[in-house]
C-alpha cells in the first residue's frame, strides 16, 4: 500500500473560487494562483454540509493570516465564502481546501498589511487510507512548523523517497532524535490506556486538536512528552491523524536502528474512535 498524493477528484472537475466568485481553470491567472509560494491553507472533509472542528479551521486561517500578511480573515468572510462554495458544489459531501495568499506584491513587499485573497477548491470527498502504512523515518524539521503553509516541497520529497525505498510514507524526527510528525499527518502513540503525543515542533493539526478535546471529554489519559526513536518499541500502537484519517494505525516504523512492528491494538483504537466521535460535526 502506498499513499496516493495526487488530487483525488473521482472524475469530477475541481470547482475553484477566488474571493467568493467562481474561477474558471482555463483563466490565465489560474496557474499563478495554484503555484503561489507564500501563503497558508487548511483542508477539511465535509459531510452533509458539516465539518468537525470548524471553529478551529476558522481560527487557524485568521491567526495565520495575521502572521503572514498583517491582517486576519474574519469568521464572517470565511463562512460566507465556504457557504457560497458549498451552494455551488455538486454535493454536500466534498473535500474543501482554503488557500490564503496575496496578489498585492507591492504592499506585501513593503511590509504593509494586506487583506489576503481566498482561493477555495472544492473536490470529491477523499476516502480514508485502506491499509496501515509502513513508515520510514527521516531526520527533518519543517520551517515555521506551527503554520500550515504552502511550503510543502520537503513533505512530498521525503514521502516520495520513502516510497522509492519500498515504504508507504515518511515519519520525521528532529536533530535530538525525537519523533515529531509525519508527512501529511500528526502522529500519536498508545500505551497502557494512555494516548501520547510527541513533544516537538509540529503543526497543531485540526484533527489532533479535536482528538485531544475528545479524549479530555471522555476523561481518557493523554500526555505530551518527548518520544525518542529508541522508545518506539515501548508503545502498544501508533496512529496517524489528519482530516482524512482521524486514527490510521501504523504497521511499522523503520529507523536507522531498525524496524518496530505494531500489531492491531483494539483497545487504543476504540479509545481514539470514541474521542473522535465525541466532537460533533459543525454545520457550515
Amino acid at each position: 500500500m502506498q499513499v496516493d498524493r495526487s488530487t483525488q477528484t473521482g472524475g469530477v472537475t475541481e470547482n475553484l473560487e477566488l474571493n467568493g466568485l467562481p474561477l474558471a481553470p482555463a483563466e490565465a491567472n489560474y496557474g499563478l494562483l495554484r503555484a503561489a509560494t507564500y501563503g497558508h491553507f487548511t483542508s477539511m472533509q465535509v459531510r452533509d454540509g458539516r465539518v468537525r472542528g470548524l471553529a478551529l479551521h476558522l481560527e487557524r486561517l485568521d491567526h495565520s493570516s495575521r502572521e503572514l500578511f498583517g491582517q486576519g480573515i474574519s469568521a464572517d468572510r470565511l463562512l460566507s465564502a465556504l457557504r457560497g462554495a458549498l451552494d455551488r458544489a455538486w454535493s454536500a459531501d466534498v473535500s474543501i481546501r482554503v488557500n490564503a495568499f496575496s496578489r498585492d506584491r507591492v504592499k506585501f513587499g513593503q511590509g504593509i498589511p494586506v487583506e489576503p485573497d481566498l482561493l477555495i477548491t472544492v473536490s470529491d470527498p477523499v476516502a480514508p487510507t485502506a491499509e496501515p502504512p509502513r513508515l520510514l523515518a527521516f531526520e527533518h524539521e519543517r520551517p515555521v512548523p506551527h503554520l500550515k503553509h504552502t511550503g510543502t516541497f520537503s513533505l512530498l520529497y521525503y514521502g516520495r523517497e520513502a516510497q522509492l525505498a519500498g515504504y508507504d510514507d515518511a515519519l520525521f524526527y528532529d536533530r535530538s532524535g525525537h519523533i515529531s510528525e509525519a508527512s501529511i499527518w500528526n502522529v500519536c502513540f498508545a500505551t497502557a490506556g494512555r494516548i501520547v503525543w510527541p513533544d516537538a515542533a509540529v503543526l497543531p493539526g485540526i484533527t489532533m486538536l479535536s482528538l485531544q478535546a475528545g479524549l479530555d471529554a471522555l476523561a481518557v489519559a493523554r500526555e505530551t512528552v518527548a518520544v525518542p526513536l529508541t522508545d518506539l518499541a515501548g508503545y502498544d500502537a501508533a496512529y496517524l491523524t489528519n482530516s482524512i484519517d482521524p486514527a490510521l494505525p501504523v504497521a511499522s516504523v523503520t529507523t536507522p536502528a531498525g524496524t518496530t512492528q505494531y500489531k492491531p491494538d483494539p483497545a487504543s483504537a476504540d479509545l481514539i474512535a470514541k474521542a473522535h466521535a465525541a466532537i460533533p460535526l459543525d454545520l457550515i
